[in-house]
């Protein structure tokens, strides 16, 4: 994994949060080529991202492997400890109670999503289980975020 920088005076992107969400969707599609569910995410820690993933689950056949916790996971190992204070989470989907709770443990500082997930979203079933200093922010390109999902289930019907 290569680490990727922002820096916005190379870069015509102004909004941080747009640029790495891009890198999210990015992960996404490589999901989505694999035949996995196209949710993407990248963590980032002082303007670079330090972690990626996609989802996993029919690869590894294991219900844990969502992009979020691949993600945590590789972040960890990264900063060598389970504390990820001072990181963002960009994900492109809301993330589901499993990998909210993950993150709550982990007291990530921030976690921007793109799409909301009506079904499965820790909005819906646990708002408060991440750490309570955690900001969160949703909306970050939306509609890309949430087409790229439709799009994979039209295809799967």
């Amino acid at each position: 994994m290569g680490i990727s920088y922002y820096n916005p005076g190379d870069s015509k992107e102004i909004n941080p949060d747009e640029y790495f969400m891009k890198q999210a969707l990015a992960e996404a599609q490589r999901a989505g080529e694999r035949d996995e569910v196209p949710i993407g995410a990248v963590i980032v820690c002082q303007g670079r991202i330090i972690a990626r993933g996609h989802n996993l689950t029919e690869t590894l056949t294991d219900v844990t492997a969502h992009a979020e916790m691949q993600a945590i996971t590789a972040a960890a190992q990264f900063l060598g400890g389970k504390y990820l204070n001072d990181c963002t989470l960009y994900v492109t989907i809301e993330p589901c109670a499993m990998c909210a709770g993950a993150l709550g443990w982990s007291q990530i500082s921030r976690i921007v999503y793109g799409a909301p997930d009506e079904k499965r979203g820790f909005m819906h079933f646990a708002p408060n289980v991440l750490h309570p200093k955690t900001e969160v922010v949703s909306g970050v390109l939306e509609e890309k975020c949430s087409k790229l999902v439709k799009d994979f289930f039209v295809l799967k019907r």
